[in-house]
């Protein structure tokens, strides 16, 4: 698996407000546990719900500042910029992958 790859075009998913093709990026049982937000969101449905109040909702943007890839882990640190009320903060995603999409994710603001 070439998670740079991976991470681009989960970025560029996440950016053009894709749905559907970023759910693909994940197992069906993936966890994203998000202390930032207070909870953690399991499953497609639960991580829809993420996706569609804290990055559609805020239309939310990211962009990579650093990639850290060992094994099948990865390492971002990201910034997030949208209709919130700094415009702009600094963030992580802590991910695993297996089977060539993404197991479990740490997000947080930074």
């Amino acid at each position: 698996m070439d998670i740079k790859s991976f991470i681009s075009d989960w970025i560029s998913l996440s950016n053009a407000f894709d749905t559907n093709k970023y759910l693909q990026k994940y197992n069906p049982d993936a966890i994203l546990d998000d202390p930032s937000v207070g909870r953690k969101f399991i499953g497609h449905a639960g991580i829809k719900d993420y996706f569609t109040s804290y990055f559609i909702g805020y239309n939310t943007h990211t962009r990579l500042i650093k990639l850290d890839i060992n094994n099948n882990e990865a390492h971002l640190e990201v910034e997030f910029t949208g209709e919130f009320p700094e415009r702009k903060t600094g963030g992580i995603f802590d991910m695993t992958f297996k089977d060539g999409k993404i197991a479990t994710v740490k997000a947080d603001l930074i």
